[in-house]
């Protein structure tokens, strides 16, 4: 009995802490996932580095400046014939030349290879910014998943502290009949043993709904031991209708915008690739200085020294690279022929998740009105059973089995409220509209 009473003090400290924790509502849940989640800072950054990738820095359109400067000293024995026909010679003569230059490259035309790629750039940005949102749709499908696990949870172990309060009810009835002699010790230990059960069934829900908190502050990224409690009230959003739900997969759902974005790269690749059998245009510019220095008495100039600018076009076409160009021009096509047939059947996809999707969640609706029922039916039950057992008309195992069945038919009703309302959100998913509603 020290034992149980120890479970009893624990049970209830357990529940006062819980009206004393912080709400966390709905809103509050999304708005730490979006700020803190990591998944989605990851793909943030993904998105910035495509940024990066597709800005005029990088896109080949600015020339090339380089600037270049050389010192070179030589010491070299030289013999040689003057004028006159006099011969002479000098050992170790001293020879220094010095230049610097600062040279442009600039290309004119590369057969538009430069242009497509800087259009694939933009797109691959774009798609970044798409998968940002398939990330955050998805975290977001995530959170709440586990959000009403957490409600879930929450109302079972609300149900189960009740369940434990009628239990102990119970027993301490069963102890004054058994004192005053109205019935036997059996009666007694059969209480026992259902408080004993009920009292481990709550301490295990607790349990649970505690682990999930913390898969909750994991997707949120906070202290994991952080303590909160949840808004168990679901909100169906009314007025939903197939046809549109459909309609909206078709031209909103985040997986086809995706594959339009990895058909559209394809197709810039082709381009790049027939690119390379035009030819290359450039200018060629340079602004340098020379100088030299020589100390040999043979060398009719002792020092020069020059400045000046020179320019000029080059061009460059291969006019045959070994089949490279063919290669990649045929293997380009392929690729932007399976990118086709991946959006395709994609579509067909999309097709079949949101009329599943639509199936689920009206089966979903159906079984929690039938649940609904069936709790009320089990309420009133109970309550008859109750004042029956309270006035010796049936005995501890009927009513035992009635709050048994009453607790079993609130918990499938909680169950099937959260699985109507996550089918929901997977609904809206497919068609695109998740973060377009409440939550």
């Amino acid at each position: 009995m020290n034992k149980l009473f120890y479970t009893i003090i624990l049970t209830f400290a357990f529940t006062t802490l819980l009206v004393a924790q912080e709400m966390l509502t709905k809103e509050k849940a999304i708005e730490l996932t979006l700020e803190n989640n990591l998944n989605i800072k990851v793909a943030k950054n993904n998105k910035t580095q495509a940024k990066n990738s597709a800005d005029i820095l990088n896109s080949g359109y600015l020339p090339l400046v380089s600037l270049n400067s050389n010192n070179n000293i030589d010491l070299l024995d030289s013999e040689g014939e003057l004028a006159g026909g006099m011969k002479g010679s000098a050992n170790g003569v001293k020879t220094e030349r010095y230049n610097a230059f600062v040279n442009l490259n600039y290309t004119l035309f590369d057969g538009l290879g430069r242009y497509y790629n800087y259009k694939k750039f933009k797109e691959i940005y774009n798609q970044s910014e798409l998968a940002v949102r398939q990330t955050i749709e998805n975290t977001i499908l995530q959170l709440f998943s586990v959000y009403y696990e957490v409600a879930r949870l929450t109302e079972k172990a609300h149900t189960l502290a009740q369940v434990l309060n009628i239990s102990r009810e119970r027993l301490k009835r069963a102890n004054y009949q058994f004192e005053f002699g109205q019935n036997t010790g059996l009666n007694v230990l059969n209480a026992e043993v259902d408080v004993n059960t009920d009292s481990i069934n709550l301490l295990n829900a607790q349990q649970l709904l505690r682990n999930t908190k913390r898969d909750l502050n994991l997707i949120m990224n906070q202290d994991l031991e952080l303590i909160f409690k949840v808004d168990t009230i679901v909100k169906f959003i009314p007025g939903l209708d197939m046809e549109v739900m459909y309609k909206d997969a078709t031209s909103n759902n985040v997986q086809i915008l995706l594959l339009e974005k990895e058909v559209s790269i394809a197709s810039y690749s082709l381009k790049i690739s027939k690119s390379g059998f035009l030819p290359t245009i450039g200018l060629l510019g340079s602004y340098g200085w020379n100088e030299s220095k020589n100390d040999n008495p043979l060398a009719f100039s002792i020092q020069n020294s020059s400045i000046g600018i020179s320019g000029g076009l080059s061009l460059s076409w291969n006019v045959f690279d070994g089949g490279k160009s063919i290669t990649n021009t045929k293997n380009a096509i392929i690729s932007y022929q399976n990118q086709q047939l991946l959006k395709r059947q994609v579509e067909l996809e999309i097709e079949r998740d949101i009329k599943n999707a639509w199936d689920i969640y009206q089966n979903a609706l159906y079984v929690l009105a039938v649940q609904e029922k069936s709790m009320q039916t089990n309420q009133n039950n109970f309550q008859r059973t109750r004042e029956r057992y309270r006035i010796g008309q049936i005995t501890s195992i009927e009513f035992r089995q009635a709050q048994l069945n009453l607790l079993n038919a609130k918990l499938a009703k909680s169950q099937a409220k959260y699985n109507a309302k996550l089918s929901e959100l997977k609904m809206l998913q497919v068609s695109g509209q998740l973060m377009n509603v409440e939550f």
